[in-house]
């Protein structure tokens, strides 16, 4: 009988399996194809009786005790106080604050509402409130027959599964990106456009996008070889996980929000969020603005000026480029709340460059407390990441979003402004913003990166260390995540 079996397969895979006595056995892989499954043949080896075998035992007592990877981590049993019988408050949530919260959500169709004192006076507790507020203005509890105490539960269950512990990826970030989906749902551009169903599941996947984060990168998962990183193949590893989080707790008493809809319904709006939550990788930011861009220069309208939308290709496209656009917000929002944002951000980035330094890692980008310039990285972000995001996302729904860019455009210089001017400075705009162009205004030459290909090598260059910050980036983006 092969010890350790998992480890077995595992390992060969590469054609050697070292043996519990520290021989190293060739094991060749046997596929015995059939038309009802795909098996792997195992070859046994014969170990005698009377050999010690003392790390083996310990393993298979380990084992026992080990959750099976099928069962998903980080899911928590629901808690009584979140299970609502009675009347469900006001805004959702229990406050003494009542007065200033109903202020804040009063302006919830608003770009930049500031979600921090949201957090406040909800009595810590954001996401719910702002998410039942969103429900009850598009009337969703209604249309799809969802009783307003099966949502409490719900949310309130959700956003216990946000860490308050992590700086950025909590629930106030959740919270900042459902909001700024609403607002974008309610372009012009887009009027009518959606259902109530795509709209249900726009919300949805931005309340869940984040759920359970750990506070570290996909890429750190995937280099301390975390069980989240093997249980996902390093694929989107976050993404996948916050899916898999957000439709467990469903199945808790009284959280099935989704209870009334038709089966067909229910299959459409989570193969909807599954493609929306997954496009928050930002390793797939590149592939997702390319394809926007396509759309805007292929884009259909109709006399009104609304989008047409003829396909499900299309109709996912743009609300997967929605919730990113949401995800990546926080440079777009007024400084202070942008600032706020990027400081917990960075926070959150040299809490995992601390770690990486005690495990002997490299050092991930903008992770490093001892040489991170944050001027320059956001300035850097904003250039090659977030503006062109934003302006193409504006050209899509011309003329909503002007402002946006606006306030994109004066956040970005301030924090020009902010970087040390120096004989080695890596930026080749030091004039004044007054005084460049607005073709040079979004130029960032970063000279040692810079290579014979031109900006398009830069941007992806670029990526690839905000792939690092995984949807982190989000969160410099703003007030949020």
């Amino acid at each position: 009988m092969v010890p350790n079996q998992e480890e077995f397969i595992s390992k060969s895979t590469m054609g050697v399996y070292s043996a519990p006595d520290n021989r190293n056995v060739l094991c060749p892989i046997y596929f015995n194809f059939t038309y009802k499954q795909q098996e792997l043949d195992i070859p046994s080896f014969k170990i005698e009786e009377n050999e010690p075998n003392i790390k083996e035992k310990e393993k298979q007592k380990d084992t026992g005790k080990r959750r099976p990877m099928t069962q998903i981590t980080g899911v928590r049993k629901l808690k009584h106080t979140n299970s609502f019988t009675g009347q469900v408050p006001k805004y959702g949530v229990e406050t003494p604050h009542k007065e200033e919260l109903g202020k804040l959500l009063n302006d919830i169709d608003k770009w930049g509402v500031d979600m921090f004192k949201i957090a406040e006076y909800s009595n810590k507790r954001p996401l719910t409130c702002v998410t039942y507020k969103i429900f009850q203005d598009r009337n969703l509890c209604n249309i799809f027959n969802i009783p307003s105490t099966t949502l409490i539960t719900y949310l309130m269950h959700l956003e216990d599964h946000y860490h308050a512990d992590v700086p950025y990826h909590n629930c106030i970030h959740a919270a900042d990106v459902t909001q700024s989906t609403h607002v974008l749902l309610s372009a012009q551009a887009l009027e009518n456009v959606f259902t109530d169903l795509e709209i249900l599941a726009a919300i949805f996947a931005s309340a869940i996008h984040d759920v359970d984060h750990p506070g570290v990168t996909n890429q750190f998962l995937i280099n301390t070889s975390s069980e989240l990183a093997l249980m996902y193949n390093d694929e989107s590893v976050l993404e996948n996980h916050h899916l898999a989080v957000a439709f467990k707790l469903l199945q808790e008493e009284n959280c099935d929000i989704f209870v009334n809809l038709s089966k067909k319904q229910r299959q459409t709006l989570r193969k909807m969020c599954i493609d929306m939550v997954l496009a928050t990788d930002m390793s797939k930011h590149m592939t997702l603005l390319a394809d926007l861009k396509t759309m805007v220069e292929t884009k259909k309208v109709a006399g009104s000026g609304v989008l047409l939308l003829d396909n499900y290709q299309d109709r996912i496209q743009v609300l997967q480029n929605m919730v990113h656009c949401a995800d990546l917000s926080n440079p777009t929002k007024p400084l202070g709340i942008y600032q706020k944002w990027l400081e917990r951000l960075m926070m959150e980035f040299f809490r995992q460059g601390d770690m990486e330094r005690e495990k002997g890692l490299d050092l991930s980008p903008m992770c490093d407390k001892l040489t991170a310039t944050v001027e320059k990285s956001q300035v850097g972000f904003i250039d090659y990441i977030l503006h062109p995001l934003w302006e193409t996302w504006a050209d899509l729904v011309y003329p909503d979003a002007q402002e946006i860019l606006d306030q994109v455009e004066e956040n970005r210089d301030f924090y020009q402004s902010m970087i040390p001017i120096s004989p080695s400075t890596s930026f080749s705009n030091t004039k004044p913003a007054e005084d460049r162009t607005p073709e040079s205004k979004f130029q960032f030459d970063i000279e040692e990166e810079k290579s014979n290909s031109g900006d398009h090598k830069d941007s992806e260059h670029f990526v690839k260390h905000s792939e690092n910050a995984t949807n982190s980036l989000t969160g410099q983006n703003s007030g949020n995540h």
